[in-house]
């Protein structure tokens, strides 16, 4: 079949056209925003991708057309698909009827974590021989690739709340029917298509409904919004994590400074983890990922050994260069509670001199200004931050730096960011750059200005 996926860069429909390319399907497609690392997964698998949304992107006329969620009606290549009446269907959709049907599908869900979770998991399966297929919203080390089919029966699928499609207002995850499924936190997020907490439990519980009742749902220890959800009806076995409250299925123990390593405590026994990773919601990751992992059949030792040996994942802390003694690292937070874990975990470290973060308000939600007030509080780890003001934001940045404790500086351009740390970064410093876009290129040429430097 010749399928031509429409907004191909997005981390979800970018591994779904590795799937659809690796079934044997004839798979290009276009978007309006190309930037890795998924651009550069797509180029090395061979998949032809186009700039925009013409219609002449379609010639020659495909089988079936593929449409993200970004896309809607008054997008020129949709009103065509309409008009010439192309066969089209939803990447959720597709992923359920040509991938997910009779697989153990294992679903990690939560605003927070689902990437990471869904690479451990993805990862503890693999090293206990179980070969599952997988799609998640980033690049796994140990994979090298966001999504693939798989020889065994278990697959691993990051979660999202977000709306499928135009036509499809559901939430994505609606669509997967998850055997074991993860709930790894609820809290506030896009702003754009939800009013409120509520609506976005709503959207949890359906999928809660979609659990069958031999499944697994694996979620936090005593989360008050977790529990509202659960609390609208759970047909399901439960399981739960935590790292203090020794009445979950899983403990986290005597857990080192920074993250760096832990015990994990069942009723079966305890096993220990030895990682290179920070920060306590990685422990709170590896714990839930362990968990969903049991639930598939893998033994506690065997997760434990299989976490100690995870490698991470790209645009997750990743450590993308040195220069002049100055770590440069890319991350993809950007909702307050993640830009504050992330931070935290790399101050507890207790590694490197200064921490300064370099955040893009990207995200719709951010861009609404619906995080505002939680802004100043959540970069309390750092040392120093400069916010990225983009054109055309609803709100003046600025209102931030006045509530913070940090020292704090808004930036018009890139340019100018790269400039002033070239100025004012000194050996020992770590920069984190906190985005979920592009944001330019800032990392390759911060690298290059600090090389320039000498």
């Amino acid at each position: 079949m010749k399928i031509f996926v429409a907004g191909i860069c997005g981390t979800f429909m970018a591994g779904l056209a590795m799937l659809a390319r690796e079934s044997g399907h004839a798979v290009r497609g276009c978007d309006a925003n190309v930037y890795p690392p998924m651009s550069e997964q797509l180029a090395q698998a061979g998949i032809e991708v186009m700039q925009g949304y013409q219609p002449a992107h379609l010639d020659p006329l495909p089988d079936l057309v593929v449409i993200g969620n970004a896309l809607s009606r008054g997008n020129p290549l949709v009103e065509y698909v309409l008009d010439a009446g192309i066969p089209y269907t939803s990447g959720p959709e597709w992923l359920w009827d040509h991938v997910l049907q009779g697989r153990h599908v294992l679903a990690v869900s939560g605003t927070h974590g689902k990437t990471t979770t869904s690479s451990m998991l993805a990862w503890v399966l693999e090293h206990a021989g179980k070969e599952p297929g997988f799609l998640i919203g980033g690049i796994p080390g140990d994979f090298g690739v966001s999504a693939r089919v798989g020889k065994g029966e278990c697959f691993v699928i990051e979660a999202d709340e977000y709306d499928t499609a135009f036509f499809d207002k559901r939430s994505k995850f609606v669509h997967y029917r998850p055997r074991t499924l993860v709930i790894n936190n609820i809290e506030y997020d896009h702003a754009d298509i939800f009013p409120d907490l509520a609506a976005i439990e709503r959207q949890f519980h359906h999928l809660v409904r979609t659990v069958p009742g031999g499944g697994c749902i694996v979620h936090p220890h005593a989360d008050p919004v977790v529990g509202r959800v659960l609390a609208q009806g759970c047909w399901s076995r439960t399981r739960s994590f935590s790292i203090d409250a020794r009445e979950a299925s899983i403990l986290a123990t005597h857990i080192a400074a920074g993250g760096t390593g832990f015990g994990m405590l069942t009723s079966v026994g305890e096993a220990e983890v030895k990682w290179s990773h920070t920060g306590i919601h990685n422990v709170s990751n590896a714990l839930a990922a362990a968990e969903a992992a049991m639930d598939a059949g893998v033994s506690l030792d065997d997760a434990a050994a299989a976490l100690s040996a995870f490698s991470g994942v790209k645009r997750r802390m990743e450590l993308v260069g040195t220069r002049g003694g100055v770590e440069i690292y890319d991350d993809f937070a950007h909702h307050p509670t993640a830009i504050a874990t992330t931070l935290e975990g790399l101050r507890a470290s207790g590694a490197g001199g200064r921490l300064l973060a370099v955040i893009e308000p990207r995200s719709n939600t951010m861009r609404l200004g619906a995080h505002r007030e939680r802004l100043p509080a959540c970069v309390n780890a750092a040392d120093r931050v400069l916010w990225y003001q983009p054109p055309g934001m609803d709100w003046d940045m600025e209102s931030v730096v006045l509530a913070s404790s940090v020292a704090s500086e808004v930036h018009a351009s890139v340019d100018d960011i790269i400039r002033t740390l070239v100025r004012d970064c000194i050996p020992g410093d770590r920069v984190v750059v906190m985005s979920n876009g592009g944001f330019q290129g800032i990392h390759r040429r911060l690298l290059q200005a600090l090389d320039a430097r000498g």
